[in-house]
């Protein structure tokens, strides 16, 4: 089986799973680290001829990361497209468990038991909390409706006030999302990079949490850990 993943969570999942089958990632596929494969461009910008140049006998998208173009023509080329959709964390157990068995896997990895595990253990708040979620700033950009991200705050006790929002990642001016008064403002290190020094001084009198994106907006490995870490972040912002 050869493999080409335009998305890193999947890139990531695989590569633990079955060693030897990808041939080919994107450059934003960082995990794990030191994986030595054919680098085939972005999520939203694959080199198409330089995919179907690997032969691979599938390659991995999703609905949302990749573009219908670029899958189209990997199609027309002759090859298998596997698309995900991933909406929710019970999506993330049933599309990833599809990726790994369509990709050799005999059975499922303890990895993704251990992360169902964790999920299904989590208790139920005891309170809930409101937040204001930007993926992007230049413009501002924030979580919307139907989003995986949003269910995983959902879960921790955390509702994000743009889930009712007609878009997806709808773009929010600054003055709305200060305005609107959450209680805590969820800044994740990725796609857009929130730092301690970028992010938190736009929203001076608000409790800010600086998450690992990938605990936030992947599907792979990073759930087993994400429960643990996001409540731990989101725990000590509102201290």
């Amino acid at each position: 089986m050869r493999v080409v993943s335009l998305v890193p969570s999947l890139t990531e999942s695989v590569a633990r799973t079955v060693p030897g089958a990808l041939v080919g990632a994107t450059d934003w596929c960082t995990h794990p680290a030191g994986l030595e494969v054919a680098r085939i461009g972005g999520t939203k910008n694959p080199d198409v001829e330089r995919i179907l140049a690997l032969a691979p006998d599938l390659v991995l998208a999703n609905e949302e990361e990749n573009r219908a173009p670029d899958l189209d023509a990997l199609r027309a080329g002759g090859v298998e497209v596997l698309v995900t959709e991933v909406r929710t964390v019970a999506q993330a157990f049933t599309e990833l468990t599809r990726v790994l068995t369509a990709c050799g896997a005999p059975s499922r990895p303890r990895w993704l038991e251990t992360a169902r595990e964790a999920w299904s253990a989590l208790p139920v708040p005891e309170r809930r909390a409101t937040a204001v979620v930007p993926v992007w700033r230049r413009p501002w950009m924030v979580l919307g409706r139907d989003t995986f991200a949003g269910d995983v705050l959902a879960r921790l006790g955390v509702d994000h006030l743009y889930a009712g929002h007609t878009e997806r990642y709808p773009k929010v001016p600054v003055e709305e999302l200060r305005a609107a008064r959450p209680d805590v403002v969820v800044l994740p290190d990725e796609p857009y990079r929130f730092t301690a020094d970028d992010g938190p001084e736009a929203f001076p009198d608000l409790p800010c949490a600086l998450v690992d994106g990938r605990c936030l907006t992947w599907y792979g490995p990073s759930l087993a850990e994400a429960p643990r870490l996001l409540g731990a972040a989101l725990r000590a912002a509102r201290r």
